[in-house]
């Protein structure tokens, strides 16, 4: 009896991981299909409110769920060996955690969208592609690899890493209360990631393959043993997209230009799925026609 009541806790974790991660797969398969085509580079239409907001959701997921996946484990641990002692009548869904952690890159995926879309609207002709853009987009870049090194970012870092002490000092009871941790936590994630969701928008927010590498980078400062080397060397790629993109982006493997072929049909394609009336302002950092004399 004692070897079976063992083994449960362990078959529910394993079904908790494997679940974790077929969703994370089953999102970036729906993140393929929804953004296929649609990579036009830096300063990328992010579209209409309600299809960025769904892409942002479905994204985040496919993004973050490997990352996250030590912390939601050990939430579902704590939750069980709860009932286990009598502590709790019932153990709440870690779904109901994961969902709170994903309403808050809600909130922050939001306020991204204001802020870009706000600044696009303004059509500041310096921040076009042939004149100031791969710098724009490089100091992005620049600016995320230079958090990486701030005491706040090595503190939220520290927080994510350790989940054990965060389920254990931010407890609260109920679906409310995992509703409120996963909150709390995403919170922290998002303090620690802000930069690296920074250099996506940078880089195309459209872009997949970019949505890997970027997730990628988040999984290695988070799940790597060393979180100083794993921090530096996230700093050091940043530096050196951000020295690419602004001095020779024609370079950069994967980055697609917004100049280019491939970027004016996927603007193409952006402006002919809204409807009219919601498609964006013109592109800060897109194609600009160049006169040529003659």
């Amino acid at each position: 009896m004692a070897s079976v009541a063992q083994r449960q806790p362990a078959r529910f974790q394993v079904g908790l991981l494997a679940s974790l991660l077929a969703l994370g797969a089953l999102a970036w398969l729906l993140t393929r299909q929804r953004m296929l085509g649609m990579d036009a580079g830096p300063g990328t239409d992010p579209g209409t409110l309600g299809f960025y907001v769904v892409s942002w959701v479905v994204m985040m997921a496919a993004m973050m769920f490997p990352s996250i996946a030590p912390m939601v484990l050990t939430f579902g641990f704590v939750q069980r060996r709860r009932r286990d002692r009598g502590a709790v009548d019932r153990v709440v869904s870690s779904w109901v955690f994961v969902a709170g952690y994903l309403l808050t890159w809600t909130v922050f995926g939001l306020a991204a969208y204001g802020l870009y879309v706000g600044v696009r609207s303004l059509s500041i002709g310096e921040l076009s592609w042939h004149r100031s853009g791969p710098y724009l987009a490089g100091g992005v870049l620049l600016a995320a690899a230079i958090y990486q090194l701030t005491p706040v970012k090595d503190a939220c870092l520290s927080r994510c890493r350790a989940p054990l002490d965060f389920v254990l000092t931010h407890w609260h009871e109920g679906p409310s209360g995992a509703l409120r941790m996963g909150v709390v936590h995403g919170a922290w994630c998002v303090g620690c990631c802000w930069g690296l969701m920074a250099a996506l928008f940078a880089l195309g927010v459209m872009s997949v393959p970019w949505m890997v590498a970027i997730a990628g980078l988040i999984a290695l400062e988070k799940l790597l043993p060393r979180k100083e080397l794993a921090n530096r060397l996230v700093a050091t790629t940043l530096v050196a997209l951000a020295f690419g993109v602004s001095l020779a982006p024609r370079h950069v493997p994967g980055l697609t230009l917004p100049d280019s072929p491939r970027a004016r049909a996927a603007m193409h394609s952006m402006h002919g799925m809204h409807p009219v009336g919601g498609a964006m302002p013109r592109n800060q950092i897109a194609p600009r026609k160049e006169k040529h004399d003659g």
